[in-house]
């Protein structure tokens, strides 16, 4: 069993805070799918208000630290401190219709040492409030679900793997990239998935759910704290070309480890 840290505390202390408000609106949009307006602009509200429940917890708790808010964009903190990477909705759609599928994310980057920009994701949140289901990961101690450590899948055959990736849709991402990397891993693996939420993907594959993930043309905060949860459970995390940096959006392929170099080469040969 492993003890919350001091700072995994406060992060779920605040997503704990915020996924309560969006449970409360979620149970609201059933009714709204039948108005005339529609629930669009209902769940805008709902996503700002937990981004500011979330905003509100945590600079309460670290005054001096910046924020990368979806909604809020960059705030400045102590140059010489960490600061906040936060999605407090990701997977909207999925809200937006009535699909209990969808998470908070909150992750912790620090600064280089050299000043010179951001460095390593150190703690990361993903909160399933559906579920309840606390997903969290600190560099060196681990990925958990609430006390129980989290290992990747050891499946090393892709005919056994199950893939999950996210597809693009009207004015994001780009078709002809996806349906190539579909047509070379399609047929090799057990079956393919997208269920709308970059960081519960990330999360499921740190749990073994998933044995990889590729997606591109995300942001930041879709995937800091999943990044961490997959690298801390023992996974690998590049982009297309293989290269390991500390968040990747543009582009993130995510595997175990006998998976990653198969998953790879077979992504990095469609692209050609």
């Amino acid at each position: 069993m492993s003890m919350y840290s001091g700072l995994i505390r406060v992060m779920e202390k605040a997503a704990r805070k915020a996924g309560g408000k969006l449970r409360r609106d979620f149970g609201e949009v059933e009714h709204l799918q039948v108005s005339r307006k529609g629930p669009a602009d209902f769940v805008s509200k709902a996503d700002q208000i937990a981004e500011r429940t979330l905003y509100d917890e945590l600079i309460y708790a670290r005054p001096d630290w910046g924020f990368v808010l979806e909604e809020g964009g960059t705030i400045e903190g102590d140059p010489g401190k960490p600061r906040w990477i936060v999605d407090p909705l990701d997977g909207t759609s999925n809200f937006l219709h009535g699909i209990p599928h969808f998470a908070i994310s909150i992750a912790v980057q620090e600064p280089k040492l050299d000043g010179s920009g951001w460095g390593d994701v150190t703690a990361a949140v993903v909160y399933q409030p559906i579920n309840d289901e606390t997903y969290w990961a600190e560099k060196t101690r681990g990925a958990w679900l609430h006390d129980g450590r989290l290992r990747v899948s050891s499946r090393r055959n892709l005919t056994d793997a199950l893939i999950a990736t996210g597809i693009p849709f009207q004015g994001h991402g780009d078709f002809a990239e996806w349906s190539r990397i579909f047509g070379a891993i399609g047929p090799e693996v057990a079956g393919i998935r997208r269920f709308g939420a970059a960081s519960l993907d990330l999360a499921w594959l740190a749990q073994g759910r998933f044995d990889g993930f590729w997606e591109s043309g995300l942001n930041d905060w879709d995937t800091a704290a999943g990044c961490l949860l997959v690298r801390e459970a023992g996974g690998f995390v590049t982009d297309f070309r293989g290269r390991s940096n500390p968040i990747h959006s543009a582009q993130v392929l995510a595997a175990n480890d006998g998976l990653h170099s198969k998953l790879h080469k077979l992504l990095a040969n469609s692209l050609k």
